[in-house]
């Protein structure tokens, strides 16, 4: 809850992947809260009333991915929401000329978009959405120890600039700053 609110306000792709991350954490313990204390919530050095506050944070957490279904897969609304905000600053950014080196750096991330989606087989998920299925696979990979090949590396650092890119971006926007120095 402390990490997401800081994340979210700092930068909106790790606030992103860091909530894909607690709701597999969530699935990992079963959606069950005592499991959720026993091994995440009281391992933090954290006041007795943040530590209620976070239990409360878990709990509404649970309580939605049951109400939305996403018990075994798939990411809550509001995690949704964000990647729909992102895709939403993406078009009005490559539809914008003043945004040459944006709509750039999406080009040049566009192949490892297109043979991502080929290998995995992803119709439905939208080329920012595949950004970040890529990002969070990578950060899998890394904390499952998995070998990872040059290619892919690369791939990754692609796709990673322009997240960033578009993550800057957002926060500016969110700030009401993106198309100020742009009049």
């Amino acid at each position: 809850m402390y990490i997401a609110s800081q994340k979210r306000k700092e930068n909106i792709a790790e606030y992103l992947l860091y909530m894909w991350q607690i709701e597999d954490l969530i699935r990992a313990n079963g959606l069950d809260i005592d499991r959720i204390k026993a091994s995440i919530i009281d391992n933090t050095a954290l006041e007795p009333s943040q530590k209620n506050e976070l239990i409360g944070w878990y709990e509404s957490l649970i309580d939605m991915m049951r109400s939305e279904g996403v018990q075994k897969s798939g990411h809550l609304q509001l995690n949704r929401n964000v990647i729909i905000q992102l895709v939403q600053l993406h078009d009005t950014l490559l539809k914008d000329p003043r945004f040459e080196e944006y709509a750039r750096e999406f080009y040049k991330t566009l192949p490892f978009i297109v043979e991502l989606r080929a290998k995995a087989g992803e119709q439905k998920a939208g080329e920012i959405e595949t950004c970040f299925n890529a990002l969070y696979g990578m950060l899998l990979m890394r904390l499952q120890g998995k070998e990872i090949g040059q290619s892919t590396t690369d791939a990754i650092g692609q796709i990673s600039r322009f997240i960033a890119m578009l993550a800057h971006y957002f926060k500016l926007d969110d700030n009401d700053e993106l198309f100020k120095d742009k009049e």
